[in-house]
């Protein structure tokens, strides 16, 4: 039965359901007395959702605290072995697939190293496929016990009416790849187990909003640094946090050509293929064959050497180079949006580190205007290299709470988007 607003007792249920969920697994463990003011309930409402709840096996008692002159408060948690997860990373040297509990405690892991950055993509689905298979083997959790699988990739996704994805990567030769439907042909999954797919650089930027530096921001950009370089913007309007092509700014008319065939990209510039390219050119030693991680670390110790002796100055120059390019980049995100945080992440960010970052900030902070240069901090990401994964574990985890809590089914009442509007929810209060 509807009511005035068109909202059914079951979308209502849903929606308690739902916020008392999302306040214990932010803030918990949270006693029913402070569940009411945290959720907007009633005492009562509280009192019948935390009992559906422990009845689903979804919330379990975390001890007591005292109360003031009355009996001690039991205090509530999520159980975390009451739903799993898998996040995957379709990245530039490895797609990495890794199960969580409902906690986002890793269980296991499989990684399928990419040579010489190998997109077919009938490679990427079988490493996906076959990951998902040895995760699940390894902690011995049955298929249909899983919420869903979330996957990031490199390239723009457009999500479809009937709730696809196909995946657009120019970079990657991947031009309107139906990656959902490939995966679900064959699958090892039940079909109620869904596959939610989006950009890399924005599962990066969710994982860091919900765990890592982003939390409390309501203005941030979160950028992968790897072969490439992206960036996920986040703001009041776009709370659920939207990709952007950050890469694929021209910062030389006439420049170093990209991997997506443009001219003077700064991605050209500023990600770890370019730069390892451009020391090549310079005469620096990279033994042919070696993967960008191997690579890069050779290049940083030579321009850092742990052993006292002379640093490779072509090494120096490049990173500096690099450096300027990409403060350059992030001096017109601030001047475009204005957020006042701005986290570096992806395996190349991390990896460069201190050596780094206080280049970048530095010409960020001189290219951009001085009023949004003085509000914003420039940092690391937190969640180190494995943000991307846990980021994709999170849509399957949003989709879990748009549910209320329930798993993946047919439901005409919720339709296989809802994970998208559930990441306006994305940090604690």
């Amino acid at each position: 039965m509807a009511g005035r607003n068109g909202r059914t007792v079951r979308d209502l249920r849903r929606a308690n359901r739902t916020a008392v969920l999302q306040r214990l697994y932010f803030d918990g463990p949270l006693s029913r007395f402070e569940l009411g003011p945290a959720t907007g309930l009633s005492s009562g409402s509280v009192s019948n959702v935390v009992a559906d709840l422990m009845a689903d096996g979804l919330v379990e008692e975390a001890g007591s605290v005292d109360s003031d002159g009355g009996r001690p408060r039991t205090l509530l948690r999520i159980a975390p072995a009451s739903g799993h997860m898998i996040g995957v990373d379709v990245g530039e040297t490895r797609v990495r697939v890794e199960l969580f509990d409902l906690a986002l405690t890793e269980l296991a892991r499989a990684e399928r190293p990419l040579e010489q950055q190998r997109y077919a993509v009938e490679v990427i689905v079988d490493h996906i496929r076959s990951g998902i298979a040895e995760v699940l083997g390894a902690a011995g959790l049955p298929p249909e016990r899983l919420l869903g699988v979330g996957i990031g990739v490199p390239g723009i996704v457009e999500h479809t009416e009937d709730g696809g994805a196909v995946v657009h990567g120019q970079t990657i030769a991947w031009d309107a790849v139906p990656l959902e439907s490939l995966l679900r042909t064959g699958s090892p999954l039940p079909a109620t187990v869904p596959y939610l797919i989006d950009n890399g650089a924005k599962t990066l930027g969710q994982a860091e909003m919900w765990f890592g530096g982003g939390r409390g921001a309501r203005n941030a950009v979160v950028v992968l640094f790897g072969s490439g370089v992206g960036a996920s913007l986040v703001t009041p309007e776009v709370e659920q946090g939207r990709a952007v092509e950050w890469g694929h700014l021209t910062v030389r008319v006439r420049g170093r050509r990209c991997r997506c065939g443009a001219l003077g990209c700064l991605e050209a510039y500023a990600g770890a293929e370019s730069l390892l390219a451009r020391w090549r050119e310079e005469g620096g030693r990279v033994p042919e064959g070696t993967d960008e991680e191997t690579a890069l670390t050779a290049m940083l110790a030579a321009a850092f050497p742990a052993d006292g002796a002379r640093p490779d100055a072509t090494a120096l120059a490049v990173l500096e180079e690099t450096a300027e390019y990409l403060g350059a980049g992030l001096s017109d995100l601030i001047n475009l949006f204005q957020p006042e945080r701005i986290l570096v992440g992806g395996w190349a960010g991390l990896r460069l580190g201190s050596h780094f970052l206080p280049a970048v900030r530095r010409h960020a902070l001189s290219y951009a205007l001085r009023h949004p240069a003085e509000r914003v901090t420039i940092e690391l990401g937190r969640l180190g290299p494995d943000a991307v994964t846990v980021g994709a574990a999170i849509l399957p985890l949003a989709d879990f709470f748009a549910r209320g809590g329930r798993r993946p089914e047919p439901d005409p009442e919720t339709p296989p988007p809802a994970w998208r509007a559930a990441l306006r929810e994305r940090s604690p209060r």
